[in-house]
C-alpha cells in the first residue's frame, strides 16, 4: 500500500502551484543556509526574540551582522534564527569576495556575482570598490551563470510577470540593470528588492532597497540600506536618466559564478 501511495504523493507535489512555479519556501533558520565564507568566521546560532531589533542587539555593528546573514531589517523578526559571530570584529565591513579580481584588471567597471556566497562585488580595474549581499534565484528558479554585460537600465522598472504577494500590484524592480534576455524573451536584471536571508528571486539578482520597502511594504524605519541604488548610480554614472527604460551601450561586464546554496 505504501509503495502505491508514494508515487501519488510525488505526482501531487509536482502538480502543486508552488512546485510548478518553483517559488522559494520561507526559511526562518538562516543558520541552515551555508555559504563558503561562513567557515572562516566562528559564529553561533541565535533566535530573535519579540521586541529585538538589529540595532538593539548589535549597536553600530548591526549592518555588519545583517550583511553576514544576507538579510534586511524588515525580515529580522521574532522567530528567525541568524548567525552571530563570536567576535563582531571578524565581520567588520564584511565581504566574502576577493579584494582583487585579475580578470577585471582591464575593465573600468566589472560586476562579479557569486551565487555560492550570495554576494555581488563591483570592481574598478580589478580592485573591489564595494560589495553587497544579494538574493538570487534558487536551484529551481535559477539565475543564469556565465559572462554578460549590462545593456539597459530603468530606475522605476516593474515586473511584467510577477506581483507583490497577495496583491495585484506588479512587483517593483527599482534601480534595474538588465544583463541578459533568454531565448524565451525573459529578461534578467540586477534590481532592488527585499532580502529575506536566502535565495528567493525568480532568477534576477536582488539587492536591498529600503526605499521600495517603505512604499510597498510599509517599512517605517529611517532609510539606510540603499544598495540597489548605489550600484545603479555607479553603473550609469553621468548618463542621462529619465527614469524609463533606456538602452546602454558598452555597459559593465557581469560575471555570474557558482550555484545557489538552496
Amino acid at each position: 500500500m505504501l509503495i502505491r501511495i508514494l508515487p501519488l504523493i510525488l505526482i501531487l507535489a509536482m502538480l502543486s502551484p508552488v512546485a510548478a512555479r518553483g517559488e522559494s519556501r520561507k526559511i526562518t533558520n538562516l543558520c541552515s543556509v551555508f555559504h563558503p565564507g561562513d567557515a572562516l568566521v566562528p559564529w553561533e546560532c541565535r533566535k530573535i526574540k519579540k521586541g529585538e531589533t538589529a540595532e538593539t542587539l548589535f549597536g553600530d555593528r548591526w549592518q555588519d551582522v545583517l550583511r553576514f546573514n544576507r538579510i534586511d531589517r524588515r525580515h529580522l523578526v521574532a522567530g528567525v534564527s541568524i548567525k552571530v559571530p563570536r567576535d563582531l570584529d571578524d565581520i567588520e565591513e564584511y565581504s566574502p569576495l576577493p579584494a582583487t579580481y585579475p580578470e577585471a584588471a582591464q575593465e573600468e567597471k566589472f560586476i562579479l556575482v557569486d551565487l555560492y556566497e550570495q554576494f555581488l562585488g563591483a570592481y574598478e580595474h580589478g580592485e573591489l570598490a564595494f560589495s553587497f549581499p544579494i538574493a538570487s534565484g534558487n536551484r529551481i528558479t535559477r539565475t543564469p551563470t556565465g559572462d554578460f554585460r549590462i545593456n539597459a537600465f530603468s530606475r522605476r522598472h516593474k515586473s511584467s510577470l510577477y506581483k507583490i504577494e497577495k496583491s495585484e500590484t506588479p512587483y517593483p524592480m527599482h534601480y534595474a540593470l538588465r544583463f541578459f534576455s533568454n531565448d524565451k524573451g525573459v529578461d534578467f536584471w540586477l534590481h532592488g528588492r527585499d532580502l529575506p536571508g536566502f535565495p528567493a528571486s525568480h532568477g534576477c539578482v536582488g539587492l536591498s532597497d529600503e526605499e521600495m520597502q517603505r512604499k510597498y511594504y510599509h517599512f517605517s524605519q529611517p532609510l539606510q540600506l540603499q544598495e540597489a541604488r548605489s550600484l545603479y548610480e555607479w553603473v550609469i554614472g553621468d548618463r542621462n536618466d529619465n527614469g524609463r527604460f533606456t538602452w546602454l551601450k558598452n555597459g559593465p561586464r557581469v560575471k555570474i559564478i557558482g550555484e545557489s546554496p538552496l
